[in-house]
């Protein structure tokens, strides 16, 4: 794989490190990485979906005590339904 300057640069910089230290709020940062990452890396499709308004509050709600954006859950959730890792449940 062949680097810009700005990436060689970077490389170099975490190569010749002596030690890291650990920002705070290292988990957030992890997680927030993590979704830019998937997010960049993976190509999307735009849609339009019409959802409860209170299920749309509560969903930002929640969103926000966890500082996820609500449309990554959104997401998420479709991701694990298709790759079946959650079932639905039939009322």
């Amino acid at each position: 794989m062949k680097f810009d300057s700005y990436e060689s640069e970077l490389l170099d910089a975490v190569e010749n490190m002596e030690h890291f230290e650990r920002i705070e709020r290292y988990d957030e940062e992890l997680i927030d990485a993590k979704v830019a990452a998937r997010n960049y890396l993976t190509k999307s499709k735009n849609i339009n979906i019409r959802i409860p308004e209170y299920d749309m509050l509560m969903l930002k709600r929640r969103s926000a005590e966890i500082n996820i954006p609500y449309q990554t859950i959104l997401s998420s959730l479709i991701h694990q339904y298709v790759t079946q890792k959650v079932k639905i449940a039939l009322l």
